[in-house]
């Protein structure tokens, strides 16, 4: 646990491991909320497309599913 101060305008730092940790530099953008009496900071992701590429891997392909799906109206 870290303890930070903040600024008269209200800014704080996040401590260097945890920007490490969840990639945070500088530009970075973050969501910053109110969840049950506490304030919550997360990270955005820079590039979402791209950073969730693969999630689903393992699974059906949604293009060959899609492209059946195409066959099977085209035959009707």
């Amino acid at each position: 646990m870290s303890i930070v101060t903040a600024t008269p305008k209200g800014q704080i730092v996040i401590p260097a491991p945890i920007r490490a940790k969840y990639g945070i530099t500088g530009g970075s953008r973050v969501e910053v909320r109110e969840e049950g009496g506490k304030i919550v900071v997360v990270p955005l992701l820079a590039d979402p497309v791209r950073q969730a590429r693969g999630i689903f891997k393992g699974g059906d392909s949604a293009l060959k599913a899609l492209a059946e799906l195409r066959r099977e109206e085209a035959g009707r």
